[in-house]
């Protein structure tokens, strides 16, 4: 029995026809590239940037929070529910089409420069989302979810994400060791470059260490990180053999920002918590209070539940539509659209949320993930 409270609602609702809104995401994405071979106006192609970056940011404050739970005696119901798989099975194609039809776009028409920026981002927000799905798709144990989660994360080029999400960052999550948890004290821009080679040398390693002991090679067929990857070359290979040599830089691209996308999202989501050593030097069990939760309404709809993170992390095999607040998990200010977009800006960041690591941790800045080389300077702000 978990000793944290939960929020138990009696009138709760598990909003059954509003995560009909999570896939069309990719297809509303593609529906503004439509638009603008239609008008001829590249400002449709910023309608995905602006709806992460402005319009659901204005919803969640809008619509605002829901901190209740599904009764226990619902869980079984819902985990058993096919509508709720099939929803996250949808985004995966229109996905695809997506990026097929952007790519199409970027190589045949005449783009200005700042339209096909423009068009990198549409189509770089498809996907990066997409990784989302990916990351709910992986965690389960069926082949079928596994696959469409490899497939989900080859527009993005970050196939090793399947290996190093499962099997590295959520062992060690809120740790130093973690190079998917952010620092307090560590910019956006610091924490991108040490999480893309950390996650990407850890799924390796941790690929290289399952087949040893299975008695075979790193280059085993079996290697999950080369079956993603395979995906990656399988897709941008058939779009350049029709679209010529062009079509890979576009996907290169994109893929460059889906991928930012991912990390920024993983900068928000642990920054600054630290799980604690028990008497033995081992870190304690993940715990809700070490994830930042958020109860926004729009942002987990759309995100499928992505936000309430400490549940998360403390329960990984939950399905999206279970996943419950905790009333002692660390809270976000807002949702993730919004914080993503804050994150970019680092004084903006360190002035919203440093002192809510602080408050978490009753001011013992030595229970904080802290970055080394901003050690002294946190250390003399909050300690004096």
């Amino acid at each position: 029995m978990n000793s944290i409270t939960t929020t138990q609602n009696p009138e709760w609702n598990d909003k059954r026809w509003l995560w009909l809104l999570s896939p069309t995401i990719p297809f509303a994405f593609t529906a503004s590239i439509l638009a603008f071979v239609l008008t001829g106006q590249w400002l449709y192609l910023l309608f995905a940037p602006a709806i992460i970056h402005i319009a659901i940011p204005i919803l969640d404050l809008t619509f605002g929070e829901d901190f209740s739970n599904p009764p226990e005696s619902a869980v079984e119901n819902l985990n058993k529910d096919f509508f709720y798989r099939a929803l996250v099975w949808l985004y995966v194609p229109f996905q695809l089409i997506g990026t097929v039809y952007g790519t199409w776009l970027a190589v045949t028409q005449s783009l200005d420069w700042y339209a096909y920026i423009a068009l990198v981002f549409t189509v770089g927000s498809t996907n990066g989302i997409g990784i989302g799905t990916a990351h709910e798709l992986g965690h389960k144990q069926d082949s079928i979810d596994r696959w469409l989660s490899k497939l989900a994360l080859a527009s993005s080029m970050y196939g090793h994400f399947f290996v190093e999400h499962n099997r590295g960052h959520h062992k060690r999550v809120a740790t130093p060791e973690d190079p998917a948890s952010a620092r307090m004290g560590e910019s956006f821009w610091v924490f991108l470059p040490r999480t893309v080679l950390g996650s990407l040398y850890s799924a390796w390693e941790l690929e290289r260490e399952r087949l040893k002991r299975k008695g075979k090679g790193v280059w085993s067929i079996q290697n999950e990180n080369l079956q993603a990857w395979s995906l990656t070359i399988l897709l941008y290979g058939a779009l350049m053999l029709w679209l010529g040599w062009a079509a890979l830089i576009f996907l290169a691209l994109q893929g460059i920002y889906a991928a930012s996308m991912l990390e920024v999202v993983n900068y928000v989501e642990h920054y600054g918590l630290l799980r604690q050593k028990d008497q033995d030097g081992e870190y304690v069990r993940c715990a809700p209070e070490h994830s930042w939760n958020s109860n926004h309404i729009v942002g987990n709809i759309l995100l499928y539940h992505l936000q309430r993170h400490s549940d998360h992390h403390a329960h990984p095999t939950r399905r999206y539509q279970a996943l419950r607040h905790f009333d002692k998990a660390p809270q976000l200010p807002g949702g993730y659209a919004s914080m993503i977009t804050l994150a970019y800006f680092p004084p903006l960041w360190f002035a919203l949320m440093d002192h809510r690591v602080v408050k978490h941790y009753t001011g013992d800045l030595s229970k904080i993930n802290i970055q080394p080389s901003a050690s002294r300077k946190l250390y003399q702000r909050w300690c004096n």
